[in-house]
């Protein structure tokens, strides 16, 4: 399990984003038991195993984010605005945070 915290798939960024709210031990044991989960589906249904990618767990990840501090907002009377960054740059650091999208609260 060890290999997650470097593993650039799904379940490596599953253990990743665990072990940062849980600690080790637990992301350990969260991480094991998905991949009980996930093994004990292809076993039985006979099903093959197709990794999406560190990159699709993560915009699932942020997705979840985004709708859940969606409803707290407006739970608070807030409204959320998305905006996007257009400047342009020219390292890819400088253009991943263009690409992102960045939330500001109206109220």
């Amino acid at each position: 399990m060890q290999s997650l915290a470097h593993s650039r798939s799904a379940l490596g960024a599953f253990f990743r984003r665990m072990q940062a709210r849980l600690g080790t031990p637990k992301a350990l044991t969260a991480a094991a038991h998905t991949l009980a989960c996930l093994i004990y589906r292809l076993l039985t249904f006979g099903t093959e195993y197709v990794d999406r990618g560190e990159e699709y767990d993560q915009e699932r990840s942020r997705s979840r984010l985004v709708a859940s501090l969606t409803r707290r907002a407006h739970a608070l009377g807030y409204t959320l605005l998305e905006t996007a960054d257009l400047a342009q740059a020219s390292t890819e650091s400088q253009r991943r945070r263009r690409e992102e999208v960045t939330w500001k609260a109206q109220s």
